[in-house]
This record gives C-alpha cells, sequence and structure tokens, in this order.
C-alpha cells in the first residue's frame, strides 16, 4: 500500500472509529430510552382500558370508592405493583399494592393532591439499585361531551424486573452495535471511492502543475533567446536560490514562489531594445535607466498570470539592496521580500562564479570574499549565514555543467517542492 493509501486508510478508519464511539452510546441512549418510553406508554393505555372497563373513570355516586379500591386491587396485581386511585378533588380513593411494592414504597417521595391534566411519568433509580416507573394519569370520562373533563386520576409505581431491565439493555446494545457497524461499514465503502476520486485530484492537479512549469519554463526560454546569457544562469540561480531557502527551512509556497521567482526574474527583458539588451560595452546613463525598466516590465508580465504572480515579489525586488541603494524603490532590510533577498545571494554569486563574454569566472575565495565585503549592505547577513557553510559544495557542484547538467538539478529540487516526486 502506497503512502497516500495508508494515510487515507488511517484517516477514514479514524473518523469512522470516532464516529461510531460517539453514535454508539447515543443510539444506546435513544433505545433504552424509547424502550423505556414503550413501557410506559402500554402501562397507561392498559390501566386506562382496565379502568374503564371497571367503571372506576368516572368516580362518583355511593360505588365510586369500591369501584376504585377494586380496579387498584386487580392494577397492583397485574400491570403495577402500586395502585391509587383518587377523584376529582385530589382525594384518595384506593390504594393496593403487592409485597415488591411495599418494599420500595418508602423510598418514594410523596406529592400534593394531584391537579395535573396531561399524563406523564418519572424514571427513579432507588439506592437498593432499583428501577421505578411511576405514572401519573388524569381520568376522563368516555363520552364526548365531558372528553376534556378531568374525573380522577390514577397513579401506578411499576419495579422493572431483572428480566425487563436485561430485555431493554440488550435491545439498546444491539442498536448501539448497529449503529457502530454501520459507521464502521459506511467507512470501508467510502475508502475506495475516495481513493479514486483523489487519484484523479492528483492527476489533474499534477498536469496542471506540469503545464504551469512548462509555462515557466517557456518564457525562461524565450528571455534566452534575446540573451544567451540568461537560460542556463536562469537554471542556476534557480538552484542556488532553493539551496539556500531549504537552509532557511522554506516549504510549501514559499518555496515554490522562490523557485518560481528567480527562475523568471529577467522575464522582463524580453522588453528591452536589443541594443541595449546586447550591447557588449558599459551602458550609459539613459541606456542604464531603459535597462531598469525591466523590472517594471516583468512585473506587469507576471501579475497578468495567477500562478506566475507568485514570482512577483522576486521579479519587483531582485535588484533591491539591503541598505536600500537599489532599485526600482528603493526599499531596505526587511522590507525587501525573504525570497528577493535569497535571490540576490544567488544571483551575484552565479554571476561572480560564471564566465561571461566580458570577463573570466573567479575562484571561489574571491567570490566569497566579494560577498562578505557586500554583506550588511547588499546582501541580508542572515541570508548569508545560511548560504555560507553550502557555498563550497554549491561552487563545486554547478563547476563545468553545462545548461542540461543543471536543468536536471533544478528539475531534481522542482519535483521536490511542487510535490511530482
Amino acid at each position: 500500500m502506497n503512502p497516500f493509501k495508508r494515510r487515507t486508510a488511517l484517516r477514514i478508519a479514524s473518523v469512522s472509529a470516532l464516529l461510531a464511539a460517539v453514535a454508539s452510546p447515543i443510539a444506546w441512549l435513544v433505545a433504552h430510552e424509547n424502550a423505556e418510553k414503550a413501557t410506559v406508554s402500554l402501562a397507561m393505555e392498559e390501566s386506562g382500558r382496565l379502568l374503564h372497563h371497571l367503571g372506576a373513570v368516572t368516580l362518583i355516586g355511593p360505588d365510586a370508592q369500591t369501584q376504585a379500591r377494586n380496579a387498584a386491587a386487580i392494577l397492583a396485581g397485574g400491570l403495577f405493583d402500586i395502585a391509587e386511585i383518587y377523584d376529582r378533588e385530589g382525594r384518595n380513593l384506593a390504594y393496593a399494592m403487592t409485597e415488591e411494592g411495599r418494599t420500595v414504597e418508602a423510598q418514594l417521595s410523596s406529592h400534593p393532591n394531584p391537579t395535573y391534566r396531561k399524563a406523564f411519568h418519572e424514571s427513579l433509580s432507588l439506592k437498593d439499585g432499583r428501577w421505578v416507573l411511576r405514572v401519573f394519569v388524569p381520568l376522563r370520562a368516555a363520552t364526548p361531551l365531558a372528553a376534556d373533563e378531568v374525573t380522577g386520576y390514577f397513579e401506578g409505581v411499576r419495579v422493572v424486573s431483572n428480566w425487563q431491565r436485561r430485555e431493554m439493555f440488550d435491545h439498546a446494545l444491539s442498536a448501539a452495535l448497529m449503529v457502530g457497524f454501520a459507521s464502521l461499514l459506511c467507512g470501508a465503502a467510502i475508502y475506495p471511492v475516495v481513493v479514486r476520486l483523489s487519484a484523479d485530484n492528483e492527476r489533474k492537479a499534477r498536469e496542471i502543475l506540469e503545464s504551469h512549469i512548462s509555462m515557466m519554463e517557456a518564457l525562461g526560454r524565450a528571455v534566452a533567446k534575446r540573451d544567451a546569457e540568461t537560460g542556463a544562469h536562469n537554471f542556476r540561480v534557480a538552484w542556488i536560490a532553493a539551496r539556500i531557502g531549504e537552509r532557511l527551512g522554506l516549504r510549501g509556497k514559499a518555496m515554490q514562489s522562490l523557485i518560481v521567482g528567480s527562475f523568471l526574474h529577467d522575464v522582463g527583458k524580453i522588453s528591452i531594445p536589443d541594443a541595449i539588451l546586447l550591447k557588449p560595452g558599459r551602458l550609459d546613463a539613459e541606456e542604464a535607466r531603459v535597462m531598469h525598466t525591466h523590472v517594471t516590465h516583468g512585473e506587469e508580465i507576471v501579475s497578468g498570470i495567477t500562478w506566475l504572480d507568485e514570482a512577483n515579489a522576486i521579479v519587483s525586488g531582485h535588484h533591491e539592496k539591503w541598505d536600500g541603494s537599489g532599485y526600482p524603490r528603493g526599499v531596505a532590510g526587511e522590507a525587501i521580500p525573504l525570497g528577493a533577498r535569497i535571490f540576490a545571494v544567488a544571483d551575484v554569486f552565479d554571476a561572480l562564479c560564471s564566465a561571461r563574454p566580458y570577463k573570466e569566472p573567479m575562484r571561489f575565495d574571491a567570490v566569497m570574499s566579494i560577498l562578505a565585503k557586500d554583506t550588511g549592505s547588499h546582501f541580508d547577513p542572515r541570508v548569508m549565514a545560511a548560504f555560507r557553510p553550502i557555498a563550497r559544495k554549491v561552487f563545486e557542484r554547478l563547476a563545468g555543467s553545462d545548461e542540461d547538467a543543471v536543468r536536471r538539478l533544478l528539475e531534481a529540487r522542482i519535483r521536490r517542492h511542487f510535490g511530482l516526486s
């Protein structure tokens, strides 16, 4: 199993297990409560039917108390362990209980004369561990005209037997297990769907990313067609900048922006006339002014494309200096984006180490001496501190490498930091 599938399986399994852990107790409580309500509803319904059958509902006349006592005796021996019947004024007419009812009577709280108009119940856990259901039912005559008139009250206490408790517990447990199993089963069913969709998304994301990188390289080649020094230089400085960025702990978007920006730092040179761009000698003041506009042109090019917009910080700031003496804005210190500060070191290092039509490559020690002298004026001291320990390895790796070789070096960094490896 590849790492992605393993992570996906673990995440789905974790979520499914968490869902089962949360849903199962809730299902248990709901099922248990429903079982309790079903027991109470059955007791209320059957007691009401029996009271109507025995004529112990109207509770008026000389036979009211006798009828109430007969009904209470029958109910206490069947559905309930304690049965009490009151008249409409709340006076107790009958009271009956079983042996078990007598053992729990003292643990039940007393209450004033009944006046309620709706049936309800209480669920009580007694001190001795027994579970008691207590129902309160207002009695009404069966005639339609008096259907809303309360004619008396019935109160019953049922001690839930152990076998009933086990049955209710088992029913609730079964519901909880079913919910838990369903949660895990859903996770197992979702896994292949998530893997397939994620694989499709990853493939499409790779295709888009590869097209973006191809576009970046195409822009770089377009600049190189006009300036022969630019092609290999783009690959080298982007690779050097990535190495420094790694030393500084850059990851994700920050590293991707650094690579793209470093590669496209001179994209604005497309707009510079050949007479100035390819001039072999020193530029005069007006020509230098025009050359400096390549920064603004570069900003305009990368700002129009969302993905390339990440390169803007370096394209706009790659000629700024730590002490504020750079161009075009003359910003200083940490006001210069970190990517641009990293690039400045990589750019000058490569320029000094590389052969140009007007100069030979410099020796490593001479290059580092110049960089050390300009640290604190041109270069960020923190960036130089990160670069110095790897500088010789970078120098030796690039020495004698042609454009294809440095392209491969940069491609390895792109695959690593853009998630293409």
